[in-house]
């Protein structure tokens, strides 16, 4: 059989079978005709685990724009791990300048909010600490080297942890970081946590770190 003559979704799955592993395929909807175009012109057969990569330039110019993309379909870079942790997963928290507390208290108290879309939640602060007292250790640590102990981050007896709740907000939309940051800062909230699916988490005075780890904004879940 003359090589034009595999079709497009043949050499595709050839790809799979043959030089990627078969869970971290390549992105076969996106790359199949342009590899499948460069490999009939025998221009990406070569590997560079081999030693000396003859052919990668010419394999680079045939795919293009495409290479950041398919350059896995064809030997050329690690496969990519598209199974990777999921937006909900990941996170970008920051301190706000100028939290109001007993704003934040006001409007997070009972349940007269409920019409502004907002998801109330309040867990012991005993779930914070084992990541807090980490910290605070290094830096005990490191006072013999004139390091100074944040005052946020001073010691909270087991006594009291357990009668102190962290209170955050999440909205139950998805927005943008900036817009999540502004609405935080408009409640008085010391810290905010932006989820990469753009669910947004207001973070309360009594919290230690950065509130929960885990998504709930109502109609931003995926």
């Amino acid at each position: 059989m003359k090589p034009s003559a595999f079709s497009i979704p043949a050499i595709a799955v050839m790809l799979c079978l043959t030089w990627i592993v078969p869970v971290q395929c390549c992105n076969k909807a996106l790359c199949a005709s342009d590899v499948s175009k460069c490999l009939l012109q025998d221009l990406c057969h070569c590997r560079p685990a081999d030693g000396k990569c003859l052919c990668c330039k010419e394999c680079m110019m045939c795919l293009g724009t495409l290479w950041d993309e398919c350059c896995d379909c064809v030997g050329m870079c690690n496969p990519r791990n598209y199974s990777d942790t999921p937006p909900t997963a990941k996170s970008t928290v920051e301190d706000l300048h100028g939290p109001i507390p007993s704003l934040f208290r006001a409007l997070t108290e009972g349940e007269s909010l409920n019409q502004l879309n907002w998801n109330i939640v309040s867990f012991p602060m005993v779930e914070e600490l084992s990541y807090h007292e980490n910290l605070v250790s290094f830096f005990e640590q490191q006072q013999h080297h004139n390091v100074s102990l944040p005052q946020s981050m001073g010691h909270i007896s087991h006594s009291s942890e357990k009668e102190h709740m962290c209170t955050v907000v999440y909205l139950e939309d998805c927005m943008s970081m900036r817009r999540c940051k502004v609405a935080c800062e408009s409640m008085g909230a010391s810290k905010y946590r932006w989820f990469h699916n753009a669910c947004c988490e207001c973070v309360g005075p009594e919290c230690i770190d950065y509130g929960s780890k885990i998504v709930k904004c109502m109609n931003c879940m995926l």
